[in-house]
């Protein structure tokens, strides 16, 4: 959940699986069984309408999946400071992740949920498909028209008999596409409190580089992604949309600008840079700089 006063918390808190020793991974059927949602045997793909279940689970222990689950919910209390926003929001989970809540009363809306290979190809290249942190998608009105409409046909054609199973990957990929606008359309709206998480991640990295102590690791996205209570590729998106430019490449840049700075203002050792920088290994260092600049760090100190 997130902890920052900038970002929404949607009552929901996830982990990753690898952070828990749990005996407990649940699949389609069984997590509908244990949501109290009266579902069917079929372990690669469901669709459930919310309104439908007023029995619904509203609160959890944290529990692990190994499907997508892809959920539109509505009918709940959306208090936005930074853009007009509708009563709904989406989310995306993926397989491997842990999900714990905590709601007062029940909700309304749609769920997908849906083996990972049946949506592999769908998400291959999208990179929202791997945030870890619930990053909440909130809805403008007519965002929510447009993929209420989309879960309902999927819902609809859920109910027949002899339902198609490629006709509802259609509709989940259909969601998936226009779930990835709208997230570009939410950078932009909330443009002002990202940018503050930019400016907080560049003196957050010179901070970090330039500690009188020297640092304990090289810097990673991940780290300042924490610092951020973002998760990883979430933040990753942010900095790439508002900068141009990957955090690992801002990162790497940092290093070098660094090292240079300490090659030619201090007396220390090549081997001594590396350390203060995190490298475990001075030739890693060597390599790395060599990398990026195209010469030796004995050799940039003599020019």
């Amino acid at each position: 959940m997130f902890h920052s006063a900038a970002f929404q918390k949607t009552n929901f808190v996830f982990y990753n699986l690898t952070l828990f020793n749990l005996n407990k991974t649940y699949n389609i059927p069984s997590f509908l069984k244990y949501l109290n949602i009266n579902g069917t045997n079929n372990d690669t793909i469901q669709v459930i309408h919310y309104d439908e279940h007023p029995e619904i689970l509203l609160k959890s222990i944290p529990v692990g999946i190994d499907f997508y689950l892809l959920a539109l919910k509505d009918k709940i209390e959306v208090q936005s400071p930074v853009e007009e926003m509708s009563d709904a929001y989406l989310y995306l989970d993926k397989p491997g992740n842990i999900i714990e809540w905590d709601l007062n009363e029940p909700f309304g809306g749609f769920a997908i949920l849906i083996n990972e290979k049946l949506l592999s190809r769908a998400v291959k290249d999208i990179s929202f498909a791997d945030y870890d942190r619930h990053e909440a998608l909130f809805l403008t009105s007519d965002e929510k028209e447009t993929l209420y409409d989309l879960f309902r046909k999927a819902f609809l054609e859920f109910q027949k008999k002899n339902f198609s199973k490629e006709v509802l990957i259609s509709y989940t990929s259909l969601i998936l596409s226009y779930t990835k606008i709208y997230y570009e359309r939410q950078f932009e709206a909330r443009s002002k409190v990202y940018n503050r998480v930019v400016v907080d991640f560049y003196k957050k990295l010179d901070d970090y580089l330039n500690n009188t102590n020297g640092i304990p690791d090289l810097p990673s996205v991940a780290y300042f992604a924490e610092q951020a209570n973002l998760s990883t590729n979430y933040f990753g998106d942010l900095i790439k949309h508002f900068t141009g430019t990957a955090p690992i490449d801002h990162i790497h840049e940092g290093i070098i600008q660094t090292a240079k700075n300490k090659l030619l203002k201090t007396k220390l050792s090549v081997s001594e840079i590396a350390y203060s920088l995190g490298f475990e290994y001075p030739t890693y260092f060597t390599r790395f700089f060599r990398k990026k600049t195209g010469t030796s760090p004995k050799d940039f100190r003599k020019r």
